[in-house]
Parts: structure tokens; C-alpha cells; sequence
């Protein structure tokens, strides 16, 4: 084993190109996105795993429906135009909000060492995911957010080797995981700009 960064797709590793996100890579590295939340230790953030993988699982789907004409996310995103129901594109809308949403609320606590995940992600929901939410769903995210653990704890799980070793230098852990969301950052960025200059979002 070894400490959780090690042991997933880094979004600065997916490849992007003039055609695109390269697809696979970026379901393979928002599966391991969908892991850090366990390290959490919360059930109350079952509800945003769940979201994210349930939208995960749409864009693959189509993806694996024809892997070569769907290798970018840009071109699976214009190969569903057509159809009456866009399964993957609305999928792959709500994934980049909850992407967003996670890659914020990180952002926030690596750019300030004092402040608490908590307040971090309550911040990084209400730029994010609030707007979209009904009346419900902002309160069982409210819930989520109190039950974010210490920041100290969370780091601690993340430099973590769960085989015993070493665990990961303050240092090292930083550098890690701000080339992590760096590259998500890059992404999700790109791809929202997609959506709205081809109006992908309209109807949804």
C-alpha cells in the first residue's frame, strides 16, 4: 500500500489534447476522487460520493458504447447532441459541479492552513453546487458539511501509509496534492467553458 495520492489518477496525469479530455483517464482519476471522501470517515458524505459516482457511471457508460468515437470527453459530449435523451452530457454536467465543488473546498484549506474543512467546503458549496439545489438537498449538504472532519485528521489520513510505512512529508503531501487540483481545476474549467459556448447545458 501506500499513502492515498500514490495510489490514484492524478487529474495533472489525464492527458488533454486539441481533441480534448482524454475519457478514460478522466473517469479513471474521478474514481479516485470518489475514494477521497472516505478518508473523511463521515456516512454523511455518502450522499455526495454517491452523486459523483452515479454521474461517473453515465459518462462511462456511453463511453464504453463506442470507446474510439467517445476517447474525449469534448467529442461524447457532441456525439449525444442529437439524441432526444443526453444521458452523458446532463451525467457529465453534474460530475463537473461536484468536481468543482470538492476541488474549491481543497483549495480554500491549502491556501489557508487555518482554516477547518468545515467552513472550506460550506464556502466552496455555496459558490458551487447551492444554486442547483432545492430545498432538500441543501439541507442534507448542510449536514455533510458539519460532519467534515479537523483539518489536521484529514491531512493525517492523507499522508497515511494504511501498510505502516513512513507517511508522506508535510512538503511532499502539499506538492501532490496541489498538482492534483491543479490539474482538475484546468479541467473542469475547460469543460464548463465548453458546455456553455456550445450550449450543451440548455434543457437541463
Amino acid at each position: 500500500m501506500a499513502p492515498y495520492l500514490e495510489t490514484v489518477k492524478s487529474f495533472a496525469d489525464v492527458p488533454v489534447t486539441d481533441a480534448g479530455v482524454d475519457t478514460a483517464a478522466f473517469l479513471e482519476a474521478s474514481d479516485g476522487l470518489v475514494g477521497l471522501f472516505d478518508l473523511f470517515g463521515s456516512p454523511a458524505f455518502a450522499v455526495v460520493q454517491n452523486d459523483i459516482k452515479g454521474n461517473v457511471a453515465k459518462v462511462r457508460a456511453r463511453y464504453e458504447t463506442n470507446k474510439e468515437a467517445n476517447k474525449t470527453l469534448e467529442l461524447l459530449v457532441e456525439n449525444e447532441k442529437g439524441e432526444k435523451k443526453r444521458v452523458a452530457t446532463e451525467g457529465l454536467m453534474w460530475l463537473l459541479r461536484g468536481l468543482s465543488f470538492t476541488c474549491k473546498g481543497l483549495q480554500q484549506t491549502q491556501a489557508d492552513a487555518s482554516e477547518e474543512l468545515a467552513s472550506a467546503f460550506t464556502k466552496s458549496y455555496e459558490q458551487t453546487l447551492k444554486a442547483f439545489h432545492n430545498f432538500i438537498v441543501k439541507g442534507v449538504f448542510s449536514v455533510a458539511m458539519k460532519a467534515c472532519p479537523y483539518r489536521k485528521d484529514f491531512y493525517t489520513k492523507l499522508a497515511a501509509d494504511p501498510a505502516g510505512g513512513e507517511p508522506v512529508p508535510e512538503a511532499k503531501l502539499n506538492d501532490e496534492l496541489n498538482r492534483w487540483l491543479a490539474g482538475l481545476d484546468a479541467i473542469v474549467t475547460r469543460l464548463q467553458t465548453f458546455y456553455e459556448k456550445g450550449g450543451h447545458n440548455k434543457g437541463f
